[in-house]
């Protein structure tokens, strides 16, 4: 196993320098910089100006010179600074607001897992009853309905008309903390968390339901249930350990999806995470967090994928590396 992950980090250098060289020619082929809004903005400014300060932050230089500059930099942990919010470091700006983001997607990846998974059981278990019915219209919807509409509809439903939630932010008010911050944070995650997770959940629900009863016409479980095990031990001992193989493939794949997708789920909900500072980034040609983002949002999928690698053999110890 030791060896295994040994290979599949060293994998992920060439994967990652791909990442970035295909990213920045990306941001690079984009018209204009982060001193083009500026000098829109106030034309009264000397173009000179914007000219001398090009040539000091090397936006003049050759695209190779540019991206040799910035992956060596990169390499030893600098990413630069800003373009934009008054030259403050890439890094302050993304440790600022990773922390949001990430319990964000813990949080989504919770309602996902703690709705999905049983209503999915449930549905293979009792195929074609009313709520194997109703899981599957929901899964539908799920899949139909964009991430930000559905956000709307939630803000509009039970935040505004009904006052259950807030609309944005993280917390209550300022000063907070201990358990009163805890709660209030939570509180401010429920509409975001159900937004980013909806598709999530019923992707999960649909391949619980799918799997389970696939593994349940097997041979080994008729067996198991000739020889008079218990409803429960043939569930939970066999059907769900085999069950679970698809869905740990699916989670690998959802840390850096949650991530990704919170950009737009963030910016409709207004909350403070590297979700909205990407937008922000994007929109105003700020390609060193840009490219910051990117290149961390690639490396939790790579994660991601590994530890699903690594679960599989946790689930079913018939999967080996060695």
């Amino acid at each position: 196993m030791y060896k295994y992950i040994i290979r599949r980090i060293l994998v992920f250098i060439p994967m990652l320098f791909a990442l970035t060289v295909i990213v920045f020619g990306l941001a690079q082929a984009a018209p204009g910089d982060a001193l083009t809004g500026q000098q829109l903005a106030d034309p009264r400014v000397d173009p000179e100006v914007y000219e001398k300060q090009r040539e000091a932050l090397g936006l003049n230089d050759p695209i190779p010179v540019q991206y040799a500059k910035w992956i060596s930099n990169v390499a030893q942990g600098d990413f630069g600074k800003s373009l934009v919010f008054n030259g403050r470091s890439v890094a302050d700006l993304i440790e600022a607001r990773f922390a949001n983001t990430l319990y964000l997607g813990i949080f989504s990846l919770f309602i996902t897992i703690v709705v999905a998974i049983p209503i999915g059981i449930y549905s293979a278990r009792k195929p074609y009853s009313l709520l194997d019915y109703a899981a599957t219209g929901f899964g539908f919807l799920g899949l139909a309905i964009p991430n930000f509409f559905f956000g709307l509809i939630a803000i509009y439903v039970l935040s505004i008309n009904l006052g259950w939630f807030p609309a944005q932010g993280t917390l209550s008010g300022p000063g907070m903390a201990g358990f009163e911050a805890f709660f209030s944070r939570l509180h401010h995650m429920v509409l975001p968390g159900i937004t980013l997770g909806l598709a999530g959940t019923a992707t999960y629900m649909r391949y619980m339901r799918s799997e389970v009863l696939d593994v349940l016409g097997s041979d080994y479980i008729r067996t198991a249930k000739a020889k008079g095990m218990s409803d429960s031990n043939v569930l939970y001992k066999h059907t769900l350990r085999n069950a679970l193989i698809p869905i740990i493939t699916l989670m690998g794949f959802e840390i850096g999806v949650l991530l990704s997708g919170a950009v737009i789920t963030e910016q409709v909900f207004q909350y403070p995470g590297l979700g909205t500072l990407f937008i922000s980034s994007v929109t105003n040609r700020d390609f060193p967090v840009v490219m910051a983002i990117t290149l961390i949002l690639g490396i939790l999928i790579l994660i991601g994928n590994l530890l699903a690698d690594i679960f599989y053999s946790i689930v079913d110890p018939r999967i080996r590396y060695d």
